[in-house]
């Protein structure tokens, strides 16, 4: 299974990139909105996990490409805005989760496990 994980906060993304290449799943990574447009359009994944607040292109703006060329692919919004306004309009981009920063990596973990056994299963 190959995550793709957008966050431009260095030591969230060596975290989430460790915890998740210990439970076996590929990683690519990426800082920029802009670089994980160019990486979503050159490669497919089974999941992205991004970052709201990015440079470039935002985190809402990445999850509306992602639903409108791939409405299948699961993806995980992290933001440190856990603000109602912000979580319903993630929601209704498509987002399939969200998870408020501060967050345990036992928490992720659990929540990747599950879109990822659901979209096998779908």
């Amino acid at each position: 299974m190959k995550i793709l994980v957008i966050e431009d906060d260095e030591m969230i993304l060596r975290a989430l990139e460790f915890r998740l290449k210990k439970e076996d799943y590929t990683v690519d990574v990426a800082r920029t909105g802009r670089e994980a447009l160019a990486k979503l359009k050159s490669d497919n994944f089974n999941l992205v996990i991004t970052d709201l607040m990015l440079p470039f292109v935002m985190g809402m703006e990445l999850l509306s490409y992602i639903k409108s060329v791939n409405p299948s692919l699961p993806v995980i919004v992290l933001s440190a805005a856990d603000e109602e306004s912000t979580v319903m309009e993630a929601f209704k981009l498509g987002a399939d989760d969200f998870i408020a920063k501060p967050f345990s990596p036992g928490e992720l973990s659990l929540r990747v496990k599950r879109l990822l056994v659901r979209k096998t299963f779908a």
